[in-house]
């Protein structure tokens, strides 16, 4: 457009074009923006998988984690090339259930990220079911002698007496707190635990399966200590904690950790889930502390209990190891 006012002709500039230029500019740089944060790398292959079968129905699978350039997010277990489970990231294990007895299986297992990525998937595991045993109704004998040793800031080492049954043992599952964390073949007495905390108290035990699922009672239990990290300072957990039924209650005793000034007060934990706060009032006993808890239960019933420090600083320190009662 051109205006004339007794004088030259003064050309505005295309505006409309400039603008149009800077959109599309704007456009490829965003579409460029875009191609840079897409993530299309896969994770890796998960590695170490195994698969025990642990009843004539069941089959136990494990595996290591993988990595990921961002994260990952989930596991796909596959059995011949159908997926049949999903599980979050923090999950390096499952049981896979309704099996056919003495049937052959074949697993494997992919690593997912958040924008949908699969590993490959590494070498299949075969595994076999056993024949089914209806009539079998009697547990394994409890395995004995139970010990353990650290391997450093994550791992430990499991060793135990074989245990007997009727039939035979197919599985040995390794709980810690309550909760199966590993399973191996009825014919193994060992067991390597992976994935723990620096610094961390543990209580292991574990339990005989045969073929038609019944387990054994707990084995005695083992409490180890991982190796602290570097710069971590030492365990401020409770130590040496028994537990013993009486009716109508549980006696407790333990050893408070060394904090450098008496520790006055101890949060007690049943199932899980707090019960009580200890508090002496006057000086704490030195050496071994005691408690007894009054219990109204029905005698059977089953107690995890646990129980932690409050430090000079007004913080819980680490949790003792857990142990496990029966109401008399």
């Amino acid at each position: 457009m051109s205006f004339v006012r007794g004088g030259p002709t003064v050309q505005r500039p295309p505006t409309t074009v400039v603008l149009t230029c800077s959109a599309v500019l704007l456009l490829t740089g965003c579409a460029a923006c875009s191609g840079e944060d897409k993530d299309t790398e896969r994770p890796s292959t998960p590695a170490g998988v195994t698969a025990q079968a642990g009843s004539a129905t069941s089959v136990h699978v494990m595996w290591e984690q993988a990595t990921d350039n961002k994260a990952v997010t989930g596991y796909e277990v596959y059995e011949k090339g159908t997926r049949v489970k999903s599980l979050p990231a923090a999950r390096h294990m499952v049981d896979i259930d309704r099996l056919t007895p003495g049937t052959a299986y074949s697993f494997t297992v992919r690593a997912r990220d958040a924008a949908g990525n699969l590993s490959a998937a590494g070498p299949a595991v075969s595994v076999t079911t056993p024949a089914p045993t209806p009539d079998d109704r009697t547990a394994p004998t409890r395995p004995a002698s139970l010990k353990g040793r650290v391997d450093g800031a994550r791992a430990v080492t499991l060793v135990w007496a074989r245990s007997r049954d009727d039939v035979g043992v197919t599985s040995y599952d390794i709980y810690q707190e309550d909760s199966r964390i590993h399973s191996v073949s009825g014919t193994q007495t060992t067991a390597r635990v992976t994935g723990l905390r620096p610094g961390t108290v543990y209580s292991f035990t574990v339990r005989a399966r045969d073929a038609a699922e019944n387990s054994s009672p707990d084995s005695g239990a083992v409490d180890l200590t991982t190796t602290s990290a570097p710069g971590d300072g030492p365990s401020t957990a409770p130590t040496a904690l028994k537990a013993t039924a009486r009716k109508g209650s549980i006696e407790l005793s333990w050893t408070p950790p060394r904090t450098g000034a008496p520790v006055k007060e101890h949060q007690l934990f049943l199932n899980g889930k707090p019960a009580t706060t200890i508090v002496w009032g006057a000086t704490p006993p030195a050496g071994t502390a005691t408690y007894t808890m009054t219990v109204t239960d029905k005698p059977g019933t089953r107690y995890s209990v646990k129980l932690r420090a409050k430090l000079p600083d007004g913080k819980w320190g680490d949790f003792s190891a857990q142990r496990t009662v029966v109401v008399a």
